[in-house]
């Protein structure tokens, strides 16, 4: 994350939508004219608007090269807040949706050589980089788990991705080979490597494990869940509607106010005087609510920005974040 980034709103045409494996469907955008889409780079995701107004964020997983289209896979989350199930019970190839974006947290950055891992809907991001790595004629490795074969997507396009890079893959459902062996992957990890991985919360934290045991690797990973507390880490993962005195949001473009009180996040104040701000995990993980800041001390509570980026205090997470003036004015 490299602090506030400024996104593009399209209405585009949702021109196919597939099944891609259990409980996965990928769906494909394009504008209504097959106009050029602004260029992404890997790692980057869309923030949809749904025909609900529910908005989400998925990654973009086509080819980064690619203009024509924007392509994410989303996987039906049955615990989940109903997103990806309006995404797969509605009929939607003709419609024209909203979207926001390309936004990349999660950047593909020059390393000699990558080792990707994915576990689960985590294949979306990692395939785009593993597309870009072959086409910079960097080595790369992946290895993806999933519970069952049946349920991991895009294995025939890794297949031929593989082949054509001449890049060592292995697929490895769980159900039949366990867990993936993260320490035998970061062990063969190639020198001075770049090690990027998505997936679930718990994978992610064993392989951090593994990784500080070879600290020539650089490792780089995204959650698509919020991350569970860890002992001694608190301050993070304060009650988002908790704070320690009341204070003023100003929205700089209409001059609006709302004050903060305790119980009340700023994103609650906020929608109160524009429901249209956009918003999604209401964990401080996704980004969605990225904004700017004007003036004021904001507290950062979030798991997207960079220490560097939370130093300056030019953009927050409002639906987590407090703060520590009277006043917060942001570019709303």
């Amino acid at each position: 994350m490299t602090g506030h980034q400024h996104l593009q709103e399209l209405r585009l045409h949702v021109r196919q939508v597939r099944h891609e494996a259990d409980d996965v469907v990928s769906i494909r955008f394009a504008r209504r004219d097959d106009g050029e889409l602004p260029a992404w780079e890997p790692g980057a995701h869309l923030e949809i608007r749904l025909p609900s107004r529910l908005i989400r964020q998925y990654s973009l997983c086509g080819a980064p090269d690619d203009r024509t289209g924007y392509t994410v896979a989303v996987l039906r989350a049955h615990d989940g807040r109903g997103g990806s199930a309006e995404i797969h019970d509605t009929a939607l190839v003709g419609r024209e949706l909203t979207v926001r974006g390309p936004r990349n947290d999660f950047p593909l950055l020059p390393a000699p050589s990558y080792t990707f891992v994915a576990g689960g809907i985590g294949i979306t991001p990692i395939l785009g980089m593993a597309r870009a790595a072959t086409s910079r004629s960097t080595a790369w490795s992946l290895h993806y788990g999933g519970r069952s074969a049946r349920s991991m997507a895009f294995v025939p396009a890794i297949a031929e991705l593989a082949a054509a890079a001449g890049a060592p893959v292995a697929v490895l459902p769980e159900d039949v080979h366990g867990l993936l062996d993260l320490d035998g992957i970061v062990a063969g990890a190639g020198d001075g490597g770049a090690v990027y991985a998505c997936g679930p919360a718990p994978m992610l934290a064993a392989l951090r494990t593994a990784v500080a045991r070879r600290p020539d690797l650089t490792l780089h990973t995204e959650l698509f869940t919020a991350p569970a507390p860890t002992p001694g880490d608190a301050a993070p993962h304060t009650a988002p509607d908790r704070h320690e005195r009341d204070f003023t949001v100003v929205l700089a473009q209409t001059g609006e106010t709302a004050t903060v009180t305790d119980g009340c996040t700023i994103l609650d104040a906020v929608r109160r005087l524009r429901p249209e701000v956009p918003y999604s995990c209401e964990e401080g993980f996704c980004g969605t609510c990225d904004t700017k800041v004007l003036s004021g001390t904001p507290v950062h509570r979030d798991t997207v920005l960079s220490e560097n980026d939370r130093a300056g205090h030019t953009s927050m997470m409002i639906c987590v974040g407090s703060c520590a003036s009277d006043e917060l004015v942001l570019d709303l």
